[in-house]
Parts: C-alpha cells; sequence; structure tokens
C-alpha cells in the first residue's frame, strides 16, 4: 500500500510581500475554508502555522505553497474565497493527473505566489497536525 509522509521536511517558510496587508487579507481570507487563521502578527510582519510572511525585503518570486484541504468541497471554496480576498485565478478546482484522487485549485496572492490548495483523495491520517508544547525552563 503507498504511503506518504507530510509535516516533516519544512519547519517554516518566509514569505517576502510587496504589501503586508494586502496579503494578510489574501491569506486570512484564503486559509479560511481550510481551517487556518493568521495565529500572530506584528509590524510588517504575520503568520499562520509553518508560514511567516513579512515585508522586509525583495518579494519572494516564483514560489509555489501548497495547503492540503480536507475534502474537493474545501478546495473549491478556497479557491472562491481566494478569489474574493484579492486572489487571481491560476487553475480552478478541478483533478489533476499527479495520482489518482489529486483534486486541486490554484491562484496568485498579491505578489504573484501560486497558491494551492489540494485534496489527495481519500486517506487515513495518522494525526490531524504536530503539536509542540513547551517545557517550563
Amino acid at each position: 500500500m503507498p504511503e506518504a509522509h507530510a509535516g516533516r521536511l519544512f519547519d517554516h517558510v518566509h514569505l517576502r510581500v510587496r504589501d503586508v496587508e494586502a496579503s494578510k487579507r489574501f491569506y486570512a481570507g484564503a486559509l479560511e475554508p481550510l481551517g487556518l487563521e493568521i495565529t500572530s502578527e506584528g509590524e510588517g510582519w504575520f503568520a499562520t502555522d509553518e508560514l511567516f510572511v513579512s515585508a522586509d525585503g525583495e518579494p519572494t518570486a516564483g514560489l509555489h505553497l501548497a495547503f492540503q484541504a480536507k475534502d474537493r468541497e474545501t478546495v473549491d471554496h478556497f479557491h472562491a474565497a481566494a478569489l474574493e480576498a484579492g486572489g487571481r485565478d491560476n487553475g480552478p478546482p478541478g483533478d489533476r493527473e499527479y495520482h489518482p484522487g489529486y483534486y486541486a485549485a490554484y491562484v496568485f496572492d498579491p505578489d504573484g505566489t501560486n497558491v494551492e490548495a489540494v485534496y489527495h483523495g481519500p486517506v487515513e491520517r495518522s494525526a490531524k497536525s504536530v503539536v509542540f508544547t513547551w517545557e517550563s525552563t
């Protein structure tokens, strides 16, 4: 039986943008259907889980980010919400030929980063996420 592992390769991704407020509106809207939200923010930056976004340098170019979705309907909602939040269409929701069950949608964020939501078909997950709890020292 095929097996894939996720959540162990990257600790975080740092995306640099031109306009942090426009990007915050985009990511807050696009990620809400995926059950994600902005978890912290400060002057010129914000973060959600493993994604850190800031306006402290030359904007990131040519990046493709893919977020997991729990089902096809979530991919559909992501696409609509991302367009409403200022994204540009880069591929409507639909089946892709990467592997059986791969259903995805693509949008460009305000700086041209290709942002995808993907449902890999019915799978059994070993855990929803990895949870870190810091011990006091």
